[in-house]
């Protein structure tokens, strides 16, 4: 235990559990994407899927668990942001932002920004406190509709670009950490830093097209209420 102690105070240690953490968002993300994606095969299709999710006797722990992952990624990236900017605190006299890529250096602007989406999320489809009247709806039969409370809400188009802004954004920020975290644990090498590197924006990219396709989809008429692709 004390070395487990040692290892998280130690910044290597913080980048090591950043990265493990990340992996578990990830992989959260995909799934919900897996099951997003229902919509396309109608109302029925969606809301069966959301209906066993929320009689499902472990989503509670489930949730509990990546709670704790995602507290604990944000914890260990803004204190190594931190420590990193305390570590030069004088800047530099000539700033060449060539060296950098564009998501590095806003790695902790974009992920501020996620976790502000990631509540804004929660208050829209969750809670219904966003576009109240769109969201939270229920069926004939009393069973919460989400087809419905999707494509209702983004028919508006404030709400659809901000998911699609915020789903880029996330994108951006994901895949700088994807190829971060294989630099962290030690697999840099120029013979597979290409696949890395390829690999982690394929899956990236199928993770923004896929949760982007639907907000542009029910704005462009193609998803409609009812349900006909």
């Amino acid at each position: 235990m004390n070395r487990l102690v040692r290892l998280f105070g130690a910044s290597i240690g913080r980048k090591l559990v950043a990265a493990a953490t990340g992996a578990m968002v990830i992989a959260f993300l995909l799934g919900h994407l897996f099951g997003n994606l229902r919509i396309f095969q109608g109302p029925d299709a969606l809301n069966s899927y959301a209906a066993w999710l929320q009689g499902h006797p472990l989503l509670w722990v489930f949730r509990a668990g990546l709670l704790a992952a995602f507290v604990t990624h944000v914890y260990t990236t803004v204190t190594l942001a931190i420590e990193n900017r305390a570590a030069r605190p004088v800047r530099y006299h000539t700033y060449n932002p060539h060296v950098t890529s564009f998501a590095s250096r806003y790695m902790l602007l974009s992920g501020l920004v996620v976790v502000s989406f990631l509540v804004y999320h929660l208050l829209h489809f969750t809670f219904g406190v966003i576009d109240a009247s769109n969201t939270r709806l229920l069926d004939t039969q009393g069973h919460l509709d989400v087809y419905a409370s999707v494509v209702r809400s983004f028919r508006n188009p404030w709400i659809a670009v901000s998911y699609v802004v915020a789903i880029l954004l996330l994108g951006l920020h994901l895949w700088h950490g994807i190829v971060s975290a294989f630099q962290t644990a030690g697999v840099h090498h120029e013979s597979y830093n290409t696949l890395v590197w390829v690999g982690s924006l394929a899956i990236i990219a199928a993770l923004v097209a896929g949760n982007c396709s639907i907000p542009i989809l029910v704005l462009a008429g193609k998803l409609t209420l009812a349900g006909a692709p």
